[in-house]
């Protein structure tokens, strides 16, 4: 009989390819003594002059259970050559050695043998070539060796069922489950298994369940590896208390049980029972195998408890495993996690040589995590140095080290390397934009990624957020509810904090918090926090106090937000009310607290109460005021006219004073007419800031209040010199979802003839309540009765004379201004709420104004 010349081919690459196997691939202690056994047998079969089928059998036999695949192929070859027939049973063995290779190659060549030797009938055989073409993703070959055969028994039904589960054809298997139950055939333990593993595979709780009870009936309850099945499948469903019962009801349990448990734990949250479950396993004796470490050592990452990764890494050297990659990534991690960067480095260099992507990006995460930006970066450009490509993760990481490395760089890099389009190395790229205010590259970015997941969505209107752009927003909001994309807590919270910006109005934000109770998702921790803020910013501050109230749980972000609200909205004393019930609540209190709470302070007049909590600050809580700290104290002092204290604390300051300490004296010294002061303020603050209009526009304004006309020219001469603009001045304000902008002396709206005809018929109102304007305010050298006229045509009175014509009468009106409003302005408006009989609300640069019944929220101090 002569050997099929393909066949044989084949054998002669299996030969050299075992050979090579063999001696390269390094035992296991635990399997020496088997793998010797074999050599023994096969030194023995070949000292046999008169082999026979039963040695051959034998042999091959060995070979396969110690999964030396190649060498049973060839061991066949040779069978076939001598001239020897072959049986059911050596044409299976070999059909099980081609899936385990796997070599689809092979395989359908040995069909052809079976088909010509007469087994292909044969139930063991066409079992094997089933499970073979299952394991070489040959479905359709596999169904059809299947559907002809004659006999099929349990394990048939099980190989095609378990090869449909392993193609990722979840539905189909479970629909062969059903038919082989039809068609009489009782499923064994292996096909409970299999189908247990669908199930988990698609949480199908209500199925699983079902088919514990078969595994009950059926008596398999018992057996170890199905009761690992059964585990796996709760937890996957997150069902901890069934997998639990299924544990405690086991008789006898195996590693794989323990690490299925512990891992459970861990991937449903739960782990300090993780951690007990360890412990218990120790306890019990239980030999640790490789997936056990790794999962505790990912424990020990996530919870940095150092000391215990360092014994686990003793139990790991003791065991003969140190050598494994996931345990020296796992530990790796963990060192770094736990701010242990030379032991890191340590567990990095000894992988020297078989170092992957995965273990350069863990050594740069870590660095990066912890403070080492330079030591990341450096790492970064060795690897690419070595040809170790990076990954999704790397470019994830790495963008994280910026300023100290470009995102243009890492950006053209993720290009040559088509990682553009991934949601995850896109959503960092996006984030970076957005933190270094280029939103255009980050919408670009945007745009390009192919599956934009929630994370993407939620950074893009972030970034919006983030340059105050509410319509941007809430264009890409848009996109999101269009494409079917369920928006998060963070969604929402980003939305939400894009309707703060001042071009954003109560309505619109209004409309998100509906969203959120919808969704259910209002009362989580950022999301409310960021309505308090949202409903702060645009002028209900009872709004957002009544969310505070109804907030479940608030963190320091909550308790600030309302203290700032309350800040904006001029209320000091209920700030100081706010800040007493914290510190009454032994709440955590940092910097940013007192930054605010002095702010307060500062608008409301409260000079001893703000150097009280300055101190307070310094001698109770040990924080070290920042530049932060002493401009609210500079500022606190100026506003109330102490400017002498105001320069002695900026003299006795430890550090040099920056642009908003000069500005907030600067601005104090216009206020109370000290030119000299002011001139030494505005010269500090034009070297700082020489583009900065506020100096410039501030000193001219001290010069035009004295009367020095000539020294206020100079100061405008030498502002367009340096080609300084000062932006104009203008108010807004929104009637029926339709925003209306106005600028000083604006003629350009269609109504602007009633809107002048409606300022008139006020001013005369005015007069006759013996209102005077106050031409001081007016920095023109004009005559007197030009500078009424200035005032007259001031923005936000433009914008309110339009509120009352276009608004019913007593309605609430609500404006937005980009300047701080002046103080003639901030009389007529008060005299204004009493002539209509109606609440005013107006939003400058610095806060929020609310006038009812002839007087303002601030107290005329702001």
């Amino acid at each position: 009989m002569t050997a099929n010349p393909a066949l044989r081919s084949l054998a002669q690459r299996a030969l050299s390819q075992s050979q090579l196997s063999y001696h390269t691939k390094p035992l296991c202690p635990l399997t020496l003594n088997t793998h010797i056994n074999t050599i023994n047998a096969y030194h023995l079969f070949d000292k046999t002059l008169q082999r026979d089928l039963s040695e051959y059998s034998h042999l091959l036999f060995e070979y396969i259970r110690n999964d030396r695949n190649l060498e049973a192929i060839n061991l066949f070859v040779g069978l076939y050559r001598s001239g020897l027939p072959v049986n059911g049973s050596i044409l299976s063995s070999v059909s099980k050695a081609c899936g385990c290779l796997p070599d689809q190659v092979v395989g359908r060549q040995l069909h052809c043998q079976c088909v010509k030797s007469g087994f292909v009938e044969d139930v063991s055989v066409g079992t094997s070539l089933v499970d073979m073409y299952m394991k070489t993703e040959g479905v359709v070959e596999g169904r059809r060796v299947f559907d002809e055969m004659r006999d099929r028994n349990v394990v048939s039904w099980t190989s095609l069922i378990s090869g449909y589960a392993k193609n990722g054809l979840n539905d189909q298997a479970l629909e062969l489950f059903s038919q082989m139950q039809l068609k009489g055939n009782k499923p064994n333990p292996f096909t409970f298994v299999a189908v247990l593993g669908v199930l988990a595979d698609a949480g199908s709780v209500g199925k699983g369940n079902q088919v514990h009870t078969m595994v009950i009936k059926n008596g398999y309850v018992s057996i170890t590896f199905v009761c690992n099945s059964l585990i796996n499948m709760y937890l996957k469903s997150g069902m901890v208390s069934e997998a639990r019962a299924v544990f405690d009801s086991m008789a006898s349990r195996d590693e794989v049980t323990w690490n299925s448990l512990i891992a459970g734990y861990v991937t449903n949250g739960l782990e300090l029972e993780a951690f007990e479950m360890f412990n218990q396993m120790q306890r019990a004796g239980i030999k640790f195998t490789q997936p056990i470490f790794v999962t505790v050592i990912k424990l020990c990452a996530n919870h940095e408890e150092l000391g215990f990764a360092r014994q686990i890494h003793c139990r790991v050297l003791k065991s003969g495993l140190a050598s494994h990659r996931n345990i020296e990534t796992g530990l790796l991690v963990a060192y770094s996690k736990c701010s242990e960067m030379d032991d890191a480095y340590n567990m990095f260099s000894m992988m020297q040589g078989v170092q992957s992507v995965v273990t350069w990006t863990a050594m740069i995460s870590g660095y990066l995590q912890n403070g080492g930006t330079e030591k990341g970066v450096e790492l970064f450009c060795q690897m690419s140095r070595e040809g170790v490509r990076a990954n999704d993760f790397t470019y994830s990481a790495i963008l994280l080290a910026h300023p100290s490395i470009s995102v243009f760089q890492v950006h053209a890099q993720v290009i040559k390397t088509n990682y553009e389009k991934s949601p995850s190395v896109g959503t960092s790229l996006i984030d970076t934009y957005v933190k270094t205010g280029n939103v255009p590259e980050a919408e670009k970015v945007f745009q390009i990624i192919d599956e934009k997941d929630i994370v993407a969505w939620s950074a893009m209107l972030a970034g919006y957020a983030q340059i105050e752009d509410a319509m941007g927003a809430i264009k890409i909001y848009l996109q999101l509810t269009r494409k079917g994309v369920r928006p998060n807590e963070f969604t929402l919270s980003s939305i939400i904090n894009a309707c703060a910006a001042p071009s954003a109005t109560v309505e619109q934000g209004k409309q998100f918090h509906a969203c959120s109770i919808k969704l259910r998702l209002n009362n989580t921790l950022c999301l409310s926090s960021a309505l308090v803020t949202m409903y702060a910013k645009t002028g209900s501050i009872e709004s957002a106090n009544e969310v505070f109230k109804r907030q479940g749980e608030r963190d320091l972000v909550s308790w600030n937000s309302m203290i700032s609200g309350y800040a904006q909205h001029g209320q000091g004393n209920k700030v100081l009310e706010v800040f007493e019930d914290m510190r009454r609540r032994n709440l955590e209190i940092d910097g940013i607290t007192f930054i605010l709470v002095i702010s307060a302070c500062t608008h409301a007049g409260l000079v001893d109460e703000g150097k009280r909590y300055f101190n307070i600050m310094v001698q109770e809580y040990h924080i070290d005021p920042t530049m932060e700290h002493y401009s609210c104290m500079v500022d606190l002092y100026s506003r109330a006219g102490k400017l002498e204290k105001a320069m002695d604390l900026i003299n006795s300051m430890p550090f040099t004073a920056d642009a908003n300490v000069w500005r907030a004296l600067l601005g104090a010294c216009r206020v109370h007419r000290n030119l000299e002061l002011g001139k030494l303020a505005a010269e500090k603050l034009i070297s700082l800031q020489p583009q900065d209009s506020a100096a410039y526009v501030l000193l001219s304004n001290i010069y035009a209040a004295s009367g020095n006309w000539q020294e206020r020219d100079k100061v405008r001469k030498f502002m367009n010199e340096r080609k300084v603009k000062k932006p104009p001045g203008y108010s807004w304000i929104e009637v029926k979802n339709k925003t209306y902008t106005f600028l000083a002396g604006d003629v350009s709206h269609p109504m602007s003839d009633l809107i002048y005809s409606k300022l008139d018929e006020l001013n005369n109102r005015l007069k006759d309540m013996g209102y005077q304007p106050d031409t001081n305010y007016v920095l023109h050298d004009v005559e007197e009765e030009h500078k009424a006229a200035f005032l007259y045509q001031h923005s936000e009175r433009l914008a309110i004379a339009f509120g009352l014509i276009a608004k019913p009468p007593g309605s609430p009106i609500q404006i937005l201004k980009n300047l701080r409003v002046c103080g003639d302005c901030h009389t007529v408006i008060k005299l204004i709420s009493v002539i209509e009989a109606s609440d005013i609300v107006v939003r400058d640069s610095n806060r929020f104004h609310h006038f009812k019944g002839g007087k303002c929220s601030c107290g005329d101090y702001w």
